[in-house]
C-alpha cells in the first residue's frame, strides 16, 4: 500500500467522526501497513496526520480494533438465521434486507449488513458455479430437453422447436424438429428417440416444463404429474428424473447438445419443409455427431455406443403414442381462411359460406368436405398466423411471414434446387385472363 492510497483511505471518512470510529474503519489499517513497511511512528504521524500518541496506542492495542469489529458484526446476531434464509431469496440484495430487518427492530447499520452479507454472497456464487459432472453408466441415464431457434423452410423463415436426447454414456444425440412443445411433440420426440437408439435407459432427466411436471415441492419431493404425460412413462418404463427448481445445468450434457444441434446442425441452412429439414438432422448426428471425439469421452459417440451402451439399453413396447385428434366444423368466411385456434388456413374460394370439417392433428389441419379432395396444411404454432396457400391462384395473398433478410444464398445442400415446375394448359390461362376482363 502506497502512501497516496493510504491518504485515499483516510479522505472517505465523514468530518466530525469521533477518533477510535475513525481509526477502527480505517487509519489502523494504514498505521500497520507503514510500519510493517519499517517506517517509524512519527514519519506515520506525519504521513496519516495523527498525533504520534495516537499511533502509539493503536501499534500496541492492536487486539482492540479487532475485538470492536467482531463487537459490531454481533448486532446482526438475533437476526441470523433470518438473513441466511431471506438472502438467497431477494438475491442477497442489501438494500432489501436492510428495509426488512429494520421493520423486524434492527438497529444496525447497512455498511455493517452489507460486510455480513459478503461471505454469504461469495459462499452462494461458488455453489452455483462449481458443478460437479455426474457421469453415469452405460443405459442408465438420458437427458431431455427443448431448444428453438429460426430457420428457412423455403422462402419463409419461421421458428422451430427441437426436442434432444442424449444418451448420458456415449453422448450419442437424437434431435427432431416440431412447431411447438406441446404434449403430442414431447411423446412423439420420445418415441422416435427410443426408435433411433434401439431402446431406452433406465432413467431420464428433465427440467420441469409444464407438460411434464404441474406442481412440484422440492421439501418433501411430492410432484403433481401430467397424467398423460407419467401414463406414457409408466408404459415404457421409464424413471423420471427431475432437476431442482433454477438448476437446469444439472441436465448440462443435453444442454450442451442443444447448443451443438443449432450451431453445428442448423446453422446456415435451408430446407424445403419441415420434413426435409429433420430428415437433415437425422443425416447429421449419423455423419457428424455420432463421428466427432467428444471433448469429455475423447471417444466418438457412435464407438462408444456399440462398445458398451447398446446392449444396456432397455427395450421398449412397439406400441405408438396415442394420437392426438380433434374434429370439429366451421364456416369458411368471406375470405376464404378458416380460423382454427387463433390462427387462419386458406381453403377454396367456391367453399366460402360453407360448412366444413376440421381435423387437427399432431403436425397437420385438414380441412374438407364430402365428395370434395381434403385441404391439407401443416399445423401452426403460435397465434394470428395465416397458412400458407397451395392450390390454384387466389384473390387474397397471405402475409409474409417475419422477414430479417433474405434466406441463406450459399447452403451448399439447397443450392439448385427449384422445385418441380407445374405444366399448365395454355387455355388455363386465357380463362383466367377472360375472367378477369369481365
Amino acid at each position: 500500500m502506497d502512501s497516496e492510497s493510504e491518504v485515499g483511505m483516510l479522505a472517505v471518512v465523514p468530518e466530525g467522526a469521533a477518533e477510535e470510529p475513525v481509526i477502527e474503519e480505517s487509519v489502523w489499517g494504514a498505521v500497520r501497513a507503514l510500519r510493517e513497511r519499517g517506517s517509524s511512528k512519527r514519519a506515520i504521524a506525519r504521513e496519516l496526520g495523527l498525533d504520534i500518541k495516537t499511533v502509539r496506542k493503536w501499534l500496541r492495542r492492536e487486539w482492540q480494533a479487532q475485538q470492536r469489529r467482531k463487537r459490531g458484526g454481533g448486532i446482526l446476531e438475533p437476526w441470523g438465521e433470518f438473513v441466511r434464509g431471506r438472502a438467497p431469496e431477494v438475491g442477497f440484495n442489501g438494500s432489501v434486507l436492510y428495509r426488512e430487518l429494520v421493520s423486524l427492530g434492527y438497529e444496525g447499520s447497512y455498511p455493517t449488513l452489507v460486510r455480513h452479507l459478503r461471505p454469504l454472497r461469495e459462499a452462494q456464487r461458488q455453489e452455483e458455479s462449481s458443478t460437479v459432472r455426474f457421469e453415469t453408466d452405460p443405459g442408465r441415464q438420458a437427458q431431455v430437453d427443448w431448444g428453438s431457434c429460426w430457420v428457412w423452410l423455403g422462402e419463409e423463415r419461421v421458428r422451430i422447436h427441437l426436442f434432444v436426447m442424449v444418451l448420458g454414456y456415449s453422448r450419442r444425440i437424437f434431435a427432431w424438429g416440431y412447431r411447438d412443445e406441446g404434449l403430442t411433440a414431447l411423446l412423439d420426440g420420445h418415441a422416435r428417440a427410443f426408435a433411433h437408439f434401439g431402446g431406452r435407459t433406465a432413467t431420464i432427466l428433465y427440467d420441469n416444463p409444464r407438460t411434464i411436471v404441474q406442481e412440484k415441492d422440492e421439501g418433501s419431493g411430492w410432484v403433481k404429474w401430467n397424467a398423460t404425460f407419467k401414463d406414457r412413462m409408466d408404459f415404457y418404463g421409464v424413471e423420471i428424473r427431475l432437476c431442482r427448481y433454477y438448476r437446469a445445468r444439472t441436465k448440462g450434457k443435453v444442454e450442451s447438445g442443444v447448443k451443438y444441434v443449432k450451431r453445428n446442425a442448423l446453422a446456415g441452412r435451408r430446407w424445403r419443409d419441415l420434413e426435409a429439414l429433420n430428415a437433415g438432422i437425422e443425416e447429421w448426428s449419423a455423419t457428424v455427431a455420432d463421428q466427432r471425439v467428444h471433448g469429455t469421452t475423447h471417444e466418438r459417440p457412435a464407438e462408444r455406443f456399440a462398445r458398451a451402451e447398446m446392449a444396456a439399453l432397455l427395450a421398449v413396447d412397439a406400441r405408438p403414442a396415442t394420437p392426438r385428434e380433434r374434429v370439429t366444423t366451421r364456416v369458411v368466411p368471406r375470405d376464404g381462411l378458416v380460423a382454427v385456434e387463433a390462427n387462419r388456413y386458406p381453403v377454396p374460394l367456391s367453399w366460402v359460406g360453407l360448412q366444413v370439417r376440421v381435423h387437427l392433428l399432431a403436425e397437420e389441419i385438414l380441412l374438407g368436405r364430402d365428395g370434395e379432395d381434403l385441404i391439407r396444411h401443416l399445423r401452426l404454432a403460435g397465434k394470428h398466423r395465416v397458412a400458407r396457400w397451395n392450390g390454384p391462384p387466389r384473390s387474397a395473398t397471405p402475409p409474409a411471414g417475419p422477414a430479417v433478410g433474405g434466406p441463406p444464398q450459399l447452403d451448399p445442400a439447397y443450392l439448385g434446387f427449384a422445385g418441380e415446375v407445374q405444366v399448365r394448359p395454355l387455355g388455363l390461362y386465357e380463362a383466367v385472363a377472360a375472367g378477369v376482363g369481365r
